[in-house]
């Protein structure tokens, strides 16, 4: 019997889907013939919202931009306000803003590996993330006052000092979680199930990633050693010894490796920033908010996400107001050129494994 040809579509609500977004698959089979991306079923319109607020009211808005990674939303605004209003920012604000990004960092791969695990049935693995994603949270809460939208890298350093006894409980958590990943290596990462489903699956060349633009364990999972944190230090990166995994083989295997390291790295990162952390204030003195203005220039800044190279674009033009805001995620040419192609000849069952690989984040498409 003649296998027919279908269409089905994949999101937007839906537990295998990295968010509000919906893939439009035509299937012969249980083969892919063709991937349409639908993004817009969420947050939208986010750099038009910000040019029509002043920089103080802009900053609320930011850290919806990318629901499950907040904070580089947060460090990539303030860097650009800080650079256009010609304000400095104290070494201890600097190391504060590095723990912050790299707990974040943390927390989002916690949430890739609660969502690459459940596309194969391993459900537990998925529950132990969250709950140790939880953990996180909970330090956030006592550092910020809130749990997901922190709102606390602001223009000029930090909102607030760190609690009596906080670095003790991130070192402790440290502590906790290098022997915790043991568990999700034997349970998930060296899962007979999940090699077998991952090793070959989704594969990306070298040369495609180059041309087309791809971050993060996208390149870093093929072999190209990229990382932001490296290749333009911001903030006290360039003080900090740390190493920018990669693979060769370009699969979804590879790239669940490049970030399981990565996760060994970021704990490297904090235990060094806990150990050099300077004394001094964590704000810089701002002008009334009246009278913020940004000067007649513009700027390019960018920060290294736990899903790659994450950059914003700001433009004023000498008052209160930003003139131009742009986004550059990784997820619109993730989410378009990439997972579009890779979809195709792959199966049903592997739709969401590949979309997990790629750390897509629909809100950033429609900024």
């Amino acid at each position: 019997m003649e296998n027919k040809h279908i269409t089905v579509f994949h999101g937007p609500q839906h537990p295998g889907i990295t968010g509000n977004m919906s893939v439009e698959l035509d299937l012969i089979g249980e083969t892919i013939q063709k991937a349409t991306t639908h993004v817009g079923y969420l947050h939208r319109g986010f750099e038009k919202l910000i040019e029509r607020r002043t920089v103080i009211q802009a900053f609320t808005i930011v850290c919806r931009i990318c629901v499950p990674e907040p904070d580089p939303n947060e460090a990539n605004f303030a860097m650009a306000v800080e650079e256009l209003a010609g304000i400095e920012v104290s070494k201890r604000a600097q190391y504060i803003r590095v723990m912050v990004l790299e707990l974040s960092r943390l927390t989002a791969q916690f949430l890739w590996m609660a969502g690459q695990s459940g596309s194969i049935g391993l459900y537990a693995v998925g529950q132990w993330a969250i709950a140790d994603r939880d953990l996180i949270l909970d330090l956030f809460e006592e550092l910020t006052g809130a749990r997901v939208y922190h709102m606390y890298i602001y223009p000029g350093g930090v909102r607030r000092d760190l609690p009596e006894g906080f670095l003790e409980k991130v070192e402790k958590f440290l502590i906790y979680m290098q022997k915790r990943l043991e568990d999700y290596d034997n349970a998930f990462i060296y899962n007979a199930s999940f090699k077998n489903r991952a090793i070959g699956v989704g594969v990306i060349l070298k040369e495609d990633a180059l041309q087309n633009g791809y971050v993060g364990q996208a390149l870093r999972g093929c072999g190209i050693k990229a990382d932001v944190r490296k290749d333009a230090p911001y903030l006290i990166y360039n003080e900090l010894d740390f190493e920018v995994p990669t693979q060769e083989a370009g699969d979804v295997y590879a790239r669940a490796l490049v970030r399981r390291a990565e996760m060994d790295q970021s704990l490297h990162i904090l235990r060094q920033v806990i150990a050099k952390m300077p004394e001094g204030t964590v704000m810089t003195k701002l002008p009334a908010h009246r009278k913020f203005k940004l000067k007649k220039d513009d700027t390019w800044v960018k920060v290294e996400s736990a899903r790659g190279e994450f950059a914003y674009y700001m433009a004023g033009d000498g008052s209160e107001y930003i003139r131009r805001m742009q986004v550059r995620g990784p997820s619109l040419v993730h989410a378009f050129t990439l997972l579009e192609e890779l979809l195709v000849g792959a199966e049903l069952s592997d739709v969401a494994l590949i979309m997990n690989s790629l750390g897509i984040c629909p809100p950033e498409i429609e900024r």
